[in-house]
């Protein structure tokens, strides 16, 4: 499986690529949101673990661009953001969990 993580917080970013690579995975990480956004459009990736929190385009904006983009690739969203408004509002952007 190819998973693209997008993620600005590097060792964050590194754990998890480090983990999906450990379980046979190839990972791939982004630090911005423009950068996770391109890197996603092209459509190549089985999954996408977004953070919320992004410089420069938030994760919420990603996958919402995606969606439009009519890329239905599976995103998770890994974020410290714990309300319910804010899962509705991942979900509702087209997160997958």
């Amino acid at each position: 499986m190819k998973v693209l993580v997008i993620e600005d917080d590097a060792q964050t970013a590194s754990f998890v690529a480090e983990g999906l690579t450990r379980s046979g995975h190839t990972a791939d990480c982004a630090g911005t949101g423009p950068e996770g956004l391109q890197l996603a459009m092209d459509g190549s990736y089985d999954a996408l673990i977004v953070d919320r929190m992004l410089p420069g385009l938030d994760g919420v904006a990603i996958v919402k661009a995606l969606r439009g983009a009519g890329i239905n690739t599976p995103a998770l969203f890994l974020t410290a953001l714990d309300g319910v408004a804010d899962r509705v509002l991942g979900l509702d952007a087209g997160g997958d969990d």
